[in-house]
């Protein structure tokens, strides 16, 4: 399968990485600058590189359109002319865009392609993310084709796209909460006398403990909870810190604020 990846940030340049690792894929990649190309050529010397949009979708079954929303219009326009729509399947990665605006920019004609939209995190780097995928006029075998491409990357979810800016909400940016409260647990760690470096180590492996034990089947984050929580006890005494100081709404207003109208 022919894969075209257009922009080499942070999003396309993992992408490109991760797909190029598995051998399964035909890639190009293509950037206006080219630093990001070469960086990717240097450690996947398969993958074709270009700045031309263009040249990059020619033969191309899947393009990934890893660009910034304000952007993705000018590329899409850019292409249109080399898309051939009956093979073409079209991944948008640009936040906030619908299918609705992606079909505008496509329409030629009475003709459009097969469109999804992918909303990951940016765990894609280390094969980690919780991406999500809405598609239109796709079928079953081009869905899972996208979904097995994106499972080289992490946790893969089909919604409907009516939940993808609930999703952005709740993965895309809930990862930079759970930054927060890791970054908080570090400076807690460092006023009781650890060092940073051990800190962010120690959390790290609590949090990566705590994601593994509530992977497992029938688990619940309140089960587990209730297993360390004695009577008495320390963690009791923290979680009750944790709620009188407003922890769980707070934590739930900064999922839902993002997506409150």
């Amino acid at each position: 399968m022919k894969v075209a990846v257009i922009g080499a940030g942070n999003m396309g340049g993992a992408i490109a990485r991760a797909l190029a690792a598995t051998g399964q894929y035909e890639i190009t990649v293509a950037n206006p600058t080219a630093a990001k190309l070469e960086a990717i050529k240097a450690e996947y010397p398969s993958v074709a590189i270009t700045s031309d949009n263009v040249e990059a979708v020619v033969d191309a079954d899947v393009i990934i359109l890893a660009v910034k929303p304000w952007l993705l219009a000018g590329v899409l326009s850019q292409v249109m002319p080399r898309l051939v729509y009956r093979r073409n399947i079209i991944v948008s990665l640009s936040g906030g865009v619908p299918l609705d605006a992606i079909d505008k920019m496509l329409l030629r004609g009475d003709e459009l392609p097969a469109v999804c939209r992918v909303i990951p995190d940016t765990a894609l780097s280390v094969g980690k993310s919780m991406t999500f995928i809405s598609g239109r006029r796709a079928s079953d075998g081009v869905m899972a084709g996208i979904e097995k491409m994106f499972r080289h990357m992490g946790e893969v979810a089909v919604i409907e796209e009516r939940l993808m800016d609930a999703a952005t909400a709740l993965s895309s940016c809930g990862i930079a909460y759970v930054y927060k409260f890791m970054q908080a647990c570090v400076q807690a760690g460092v006023e009781m006398g650890f060092r940073p470096s051990d800190a962010l180590r120690y959390v790290c492996a609590t949090v990566d403990g705590a994601a593994a034990m509530l992977s497992a089947p029938g688990a619940s984050p309140q089960l587990e909870i209730d297993k360390v929580t004695t009577p008495g006890g320390m963690t009791i005494k923290g979680i009750n810190a944790l709620e009188h100081s407003g922890f769980t709404s707070a934590v739930i207003n900064a999922i839902l604020t993002p997506v409150r109208k």
